[in-house]
């Protein structure tokens, strides 16, 4: 096997299937990456056994055949080589030769028959949606799922699909993001599946390349994510996610209108000065003023006041600042709808005048 390629056309593809490569691996061929070339293109894949990435480039100068080298060894190699270089990759004596200008590389390769290969999906559920599409669905709720959390089941995203709709949701049962897109899916049941964390964070760097529409295919066991010369596969979380419609406040009786941006700003700097661990901050609602404190174990203290919109009567709750700043953050426009009933139930953010996104915040006694 040999091939000739340049250098930006191989690192790119390079760099977004090294996040799927564990540093850790159980089995020692999970550290490679497989090449196979054929008459037009270089196919790459990566694989930790819960996630497969696929990706290919052009070729010119081909001998078909396939290999597996050390995935960073040679994605540093690429990445060291100067801009415009050429390398010229091949199979010799049962090792792997890269040559550049008067540079030269050998690799110590693994057989590619024993890279393993996750079992094609039966897809039960398989739809087109624009790429930004998925990418903005997803950003917007990620920040929200679980890290090693023993519900196994919260750490990850939950992606439900229903007619003419595409959901994501994710809780790890302090706070919980909801959003949802219209999607060209007709189906007559609704279909959840819940994507692991990894999964979804590499799924999102592959989402923000470029424009157009990718393939979703869901199968029993599986993902499939596929664009034109990518093709991401995961597997899936089994279990029940919580019943997040249950979840989101719906009586609330104070809702409180305001610059989302001004807010967030005001709590950043409130929560400077929060206790370390517990990140507390009280919000003191008042008509037409929001008074946001902190204060922490060395007697230091924060206020902040913001003018916002609110007749209702005054009241006093206390939340995570890093769960309120997040709420926030992921709020698309300039003005935020904060919704609450007292100090011991949920919060509910959106942007003003629009509820396909809302974030659901709980309280921290005070």
């Amino acid at each position: 096997m040999k091939f000739n390629i340049q250098r930006e056309a191989i690192l790119r593809p390079l760099q977004l299937i090294g996040g799927v490569v564990e540093r850790r691996q159980t089995l020692p061929i999970l550290a490679n990456v497989l090449l196979k070339a054929d008459a037009e293109k270089l196919t790459m894949t990566a694989t930790d056994l819960e996630v497969e990435l696929v990706v290919k480039t052009a070729l010119d100068g081909v001998e078909a055949g396939q290999m597996t080298l050390p995935a960073r060894k040679f994605m540093d190699i690429c990445r060291a080589l100067p801009e415009g270089s050429t390398l010229d990759v091949r199979m010799e004596k049962g090792r792997s030769v890269i040559r550049s200008g008067k540079s030269r590389f050998v690799l110590a390769t693994l057989p590619a028959e024993e890279f393993p290969a996750v079992e094609e999906i039966r897809a039960t559920l398989a739809f087109s949606i624009e790429r930004n599409r998925l990418k903005q669905v997803i950003e917007r709720t990620q920040f929200a799922m679980a890290h090693q959390d023993v519900r196994y089941y919260l750490n990850g995203l939950l992606l439900e699909v229903s007619q003419g709709e595409l959901r994501a949701v994710a809780t790890d049962g302090h706070r919980l993001a909801f959003c949802q897109i219209p999607a060209s899916v007709n189906i007559d049941e609704n279909q959840q599946v819940i994507v692991p964390r990894k999964s979804i964070l590499e799924l999102l760097k592959l989402l923000g390349e470029e424009g157009g529409a990718v393939e979703v295919a869901i199968g029993p066991n599986h993902l499939r994510v596929s664009g034109e010369d990518v093709r991401f596969t995961s597997k899936l979380i089994d279990g029940r996610f919580p019943d997040y419609q249950r979840v989101i406040p719906q009586n609330t009786d104070k809702v409180v209108m305001a610059d989302r941006e001004a807010v967030r700003q005001a709590v950043l700097r409130a929560s400077i000065l929060t206790n370390e661990k517990y990140r507390s901050i009280r919000l003191h609602l008042e008509p037409a003023l929001l008074r946001i404190t902190a204060h922490n174990p060395e007697q230091e203290e924060a206020e902040e006041e913001v003018t916002v919109d609110y007749s209702g009567a005054s009241l006093e709750i206390g939340f995570n600042a890093t769960y309120l700043l997040e709420a926030l953050q992921a709020v698309v426009g300039d003005r935020a709808e904060i919704r609450l009933s007292d100090a011991n139930s949920c919060c509910l953010v959106h942007a003003a005048g629009a509820d396909d996104c809302k974030y659901v915040v709980m309280p921290m006694r005070l």
